[in-house]
């Protein structure tokens, strides 16, 4: 029973320790056992002496605040953010084709609420990713008619805005198109362009990929157009 209670007595102590901040009557002593209680032990084997350190805990980073937990220290501006965009449209008839700014002559074009430009909405969702505000649906909804047939160009700009006013400016950005019709090699340059235009940055920090899909479900049956993109936020 003494053995029991010394061991409880112990462990509280040690436990206890980690939870508060031990008393300066505690720290560094060190509790023994009593080793007279060789019926416990192996015959032959000398009982084993244990030890237990009541140590302070070092002060913790992290805060209780009201019940949440919150860091103790302000979070740093990161020197770079990585975001990434998709989006997807159906091509119907009687619309137009508008990619990255550019019509695009076609028979089918983008059903949309805006313009449908498809490469502009998936860049502007990837400048929001990495910044960390809600997506382009939150900040443009579709059920407002203000923006209804409205030009993609007016939330680039708004992104890039947000990107500025956060001290970010575009290190580079890597866009795919995924359509099965038309081509897109005769226009690719100036979609570029003025990608690069709305955007303010480098050409050489621009990439545009386009991509047929197989003719592989609405995709590839010239039902719908999607784009992808990534970009990398550098801190000025």
């Amino acid at each position: 029973m003494a053995m029991a209670a010394a061991t409880n007595f112990c462990a509280s102590a040690s436990i206890s320790s980690t939870k508060k901040k031990t008393p300066p009557s505690l720290q560094g002593r060190t509790c023994s056992l009593p080793s007279t209680h060789h019926h416990f032990l192996s015959a032959g084997r000398r009982p084993a002496r244990l030890s237990v350190t009541a140590t302070a805990a070092p002060p913790s980073a992290v805060q209780q605040v009201d019940g949440a937990t919150t860091s103790g220290k302000a979070s740093k501006a990161l020197p770079f953010r990585v975001g990434h965009g998709f989006d997807l449209h159906r091509l119907e008839p009687g619309y137009p084709l508008i990619i990255g700014g550019i019509n695009i002559p076609h028979e089918r074009g983008c059903e949309a609420h805006s313009d449908g430009d498809v490469l502009l909405h998936c860049v502007v969702d990837a400048i929001l990713g990495a910044l960390s505000l809600p997506d382009i649906g939150q900040i443009f909804p579709d059920n407002d008619p203000k923006w209804k047939g409205a030009a993609s160009s007016v939330f680039i700009k708004e992104a890039v805005r947000l990107m500025h006013e956060a001290g970010y400016e575009i290190g580079n950005l890597d866009a795919t198109l995924i359509l099965q019709r038309p081509k897109l090699s005769p226009f690719k340059e100036a979609i570029r362009a003025n990608l690069c235009e709305l955007l303010g940055a480098d050409p050489a920090a621009v990439n545009l990929k386009a991509k047929t899909h197989e003719k592989v479900d609405s995709l590839g049956e010239n039902r719908s157009i999607a784009a992808h993109t990534v970009v990398l936020l550098m801190k000025k």
